[in-house]
Formats: structure tokens, sequence, C-alpha cells
């Protein structure tokens, strides 16, 4: 058996540098959130982490972003987080970078062909190469904030501009990286660079990984739901943190919950410390103090509850509101409503397996009965209705398989029904998933409502994903 002249120079620079490494243990402080919502509790756990056998991804850390404001939140911590890099790796720990769809920048770099030389894992876990919408844990929380706009907050003039910019400089103004920031050093010796899942697996098993801390970009997005992001970690039984203060979250303070940008991103990280993992912060590598962002001025930090529910009737035209289907108007409202007439709309996601599916084959959404008076949408394409079988149908190109897609519905509630009363039932040739359980609604009626900018995997909230089993 050969071996190529690439896994010979991998070996090399790893022997020629592995003698530099300073190895030794890490004390943790892991944070996690307890309690109730009103009354929360914050333990703090101390481990002793062996350096080299923990890793340390940095997620999506891009040259550039379609929102200015990101780019520049992140630019402010880009070397408090290279710093982390820089001293982590003297120490011992793996370091991974995975700019997502950025690897035509590294073909050919030392860093890149290391990921790929990596042996496979003797087990792969299922579905490591796709995003993860949601783990079990989520199942009883109340998602903090609404991202389906894409959470961006730049002022408008200044977006005009920046996508001008962005434009001139020959990029996609919707998706500008190309690759990592440079803000951040990659080491061509011990670096490791990868987007994918199974990759970034393969690396961890190889080297003897058994903590993993997630920094990066954003939390609420990619941090969570990437292949090598803090769900896949937990569901494969990863110990994993996040490094709180190198970090960011994608929230407009003109959506739910209406608060402050840095509040926003409070709220995802309790989410993260209820009920996904433990959070660090960059001072226990480096010592002296946690980042914080010199334009954060508020008096009071690490905010982890805002009140949920609306104040007054009209707030339920104002934005998305959680309710549980089947349910009545006066669960769903908190008591402000006991019914309602008019239009009403619903939304939810669904995750399509692709084993659901035949490459020929369409998706049936069907209620127990119809009505005239009802539209749905599809990831924002409007589903047609075929009396004769009296389902609307799924066309298979409108279909993410493997991952969450968006589903809208826009009704005439009549006065004395439930919110939505006939729940729908999804169905494949030997396959069927009844909605049941929760979504988010919305009374009065904007066009608008009928999608969101972005890919649901992206935009819909965890705790409306229905995820029905493979198996």
């Amino acid at each position: 058996m050969s071996i190529s002249r690439s896994s010979l120079l991998v070996v090399f620079t790893f022997l020629l540098h592995s003698s530099t490494i300073m190895a030794e243990d890490l004390q943790v402080q892991l944070r996690s959130l307890r309690g109730s919502y009103h009354k929360p509790e914050r333990p703090v756990q101390t481990e002793s982490w062996k350096l080299q056998e923990t890793a340390v991804i940095v997620c999506d850390v891009w040259d550039l972003h379609h929102c200015l404001n990101a780019v520049r939140r992140l630019e402010e911590f880009a070397p408090r987080l290279d710093a982390v890099l820089k001293t982590a790796r003297q120490k011992g720990a793996t370091i991974i970078h995975s700019p997502s769809d950025c690897m035509p920048a590294y073909e050919g770099h030392l860093a890149r062909i290391r990921a790929q030389a990596v042996p496979v894992a003797a087990k792969l876990p299922r579905d490591i190469k796709s995003w993860c919408s949601k783990i079990p844990a989520e199942n009883s929380a109340v998602y903090p904030i609404d991202q389906s706009d894409g959470g961006e907050d730049d002022d408008p003039t200044e977006h005009a501009a920046w996508a001008e910019k962005l434009k001139a400089q020959g990029r996609n103004p919707g998706m500008p990286w190309k690759k990592q920031s440079d803000l951040i050093t990659i080491d061509r010796e011990r670096d490791y660079i990868s987007d994918k899942g199974d990759e970034v697996w393969n690396i961890l098993q190889h080297r003897g990984i058994k903590h993993v801390i997630l920094t990066g970009v954003h939390t609420n997005m990619c941090v969570l739901g990437r292949p090598f992001g803090l769900r896949q970690m937990v569901r494969n039984g990863m110990q994993v943190a996040l490094m709180r203060d190198v970090t960011d979250c994608m929230y407009n303070p003109k959506r739910w919950p209406y608060v402050n940008h840095f509040t926003g991103n409070d709220l995802i990280i309790a989410h993260v410390e209820r009920v996904v993992c433990p959070t660090i912060t960059s001072d226990q590598i480096l010592g002296g103090k946690p980042f914080r962002s010199k334009h954060d001025t508020r008096e009071q930090t690490d905010i982890s509850f805002v009140m949920p529910q609306p104040e007054e009737d009209s707030e339920f035209n104002r934005h998305w509101s959680l309710t549980t289907l089947p349910d009545t108007w006066k669960a769903a409202t908190g008591g402000l409503k006991t019914s309602y007439e008019g239009v009403a709309w619903y939304r939810c996601a669904v995750r399509m397996p692709a084993k659901w599916l035949p490459a020929d084959g369409v998706a049936l959404l069907h209620f127990a009965q119809t009505d005239d008076d009802m539209s749905v949408w599809w990831n924002g394409q409007e589903l047609e209705f075929y009396p004769q079988t009296e389902k609307y149908e799924i066309p298979r190109k409108a279909i993410e398989l493997d991952d969450a897609n968006l589903l809208v519905i826009r009704t005439k509630a009549k006065f004395g029904q439930p919110p939505l009363p006939e729940v729908p039932t999804i169905s494949t040739r030997d396959r069927a998933l009844t909605l049941l359980g929760r979504w988010q609604f919305r009374l009065g009626d904007d066009p608008a409502w009928s999608g969101i900018p972005l890919p649901a995997r992206y935009g819909a909230s965890p705790d409306i994903v229905f995820e029905p089993s493979v198996r």
C-alpha cells in the first residue's frame, strides 16, 4: 500500500512540532442554568480537562457577513478569540477551524490536507453530516427570541451601502464570506480546517478528544445547528461547552421580545445553558477578565428570562406567539381571549427525513376536514389543493430533505372555534406524521407572513420543529 505525499507531510509536520507542545490541565468553570424561569439558578461546576484531550472548534468566523453590525461585533472580539486559540494550542489543545462554505479557499492548505487525511472513525454517528435543528431536551423549553427575519440589526441606510460595497468587491451580498477572518491565526503545522461534520468527528476520534469547546458565530444559528455544532456534539455523547464571551447571535431588537441586542444574546446563552450544554469564558484559558463589548453599556447582564406573554390583545398582531395545537383561545392567549373571529396565521417547521421520500415521490398535507378559506405554504411556495384527494401536494423539489422545512397556514377563524381546529398530517407513501404540538400563531393579515427571508434551518425556532423518527 502506497502512502501519499500529503499524508507523509502531515505525519512529518506533526512529529516536528509535537515536542514543542506544553501539555497541562485546564480548570474549567462550567456554568449551567437550573430552576424555574422566574427563579433561575446558575450553578457552576469545576472540572479539570486535559488540554491534549480537548478541542476548540471555531465556527463560521468569516471574513465578511451580510450584516454589517455582525461584522463589527465579530471584529471586536476576534483578537481575544485569537489569543485564546494561541494559548490553547501552545498548551496542547486541538484547534479546528470551521468556516462553512469556504473550503475552496483552503485547497492545498496544510491544515485542510491534515483534516482530509485523518482516518475515518470506526463508527460515524447517524446524521453527523446534517444540520441539527433541535435535540430532545429542547422539547420542554420555550425559545427566547424571534430570529425568523434573519436577525439583521443594521441601520437601513448603512445596510444598503454595505450591500453595494460587497457587490463592488464581486461578492454576493447575501453570502459574502469566502474564508475565515484574517484576525484568526491558523497554524499550518498543527491545526485542522473542515466544515464537514463527519471530518470533524473523525478528527475528534483520531485525536482522542473527550472535551470540545465551541466558539464563533452565530450562537442561535450556526454554533448550535451546524453538523459540528453544539447540538450534534451533545446528541453524540461528547462533553461540550460554549465559550460564551467570544460569541454573538443574530437578533434584531425590532423583533420579539424587543430587547437590546446584547440582552438577546444573553437569552440565547441562557437557552444553551438550560437545555443544551454548560458555558465557560475565555479568561479560564487566558486569565484576566471575560471579554465584554465596549458597546454593551447595560447595568445588568447575564439575563436569563423575559416575560414571554403579551400584555394586551394587540400584541398578537404584532408578533408570532406560541400555542400548542389542539388548544383553546383562552390557553393560547394566556386568558386574554376566549374566542376570535378573523384571519389567523400559523407556522411550524418539519424535518423531512430523506428515507421518507423516494426520488420520484411527493409528500401530502391533509386535514380531517377541508376549509375553503385556507391557504398553505411550504418553504414560501404556495401549495396546490387537489379536491379529488382533499389534500395539498408538496412537490419533491420544494422539500429540503434531512432538514427543517417551513409550513405556514392562513385561515379564517370562526367565532367559537379553537385555534386551527383541524391539525394537519403530513404523509408519504408509507409514513405519516400528525403535527400535534407547538406552533406559532399570529392574528391579522399580511402576505409577508407566508414565508421568512432565509431557510427554516436558520429562522425557525426549535420549539416549533417537528422531527419524526426515521428508524
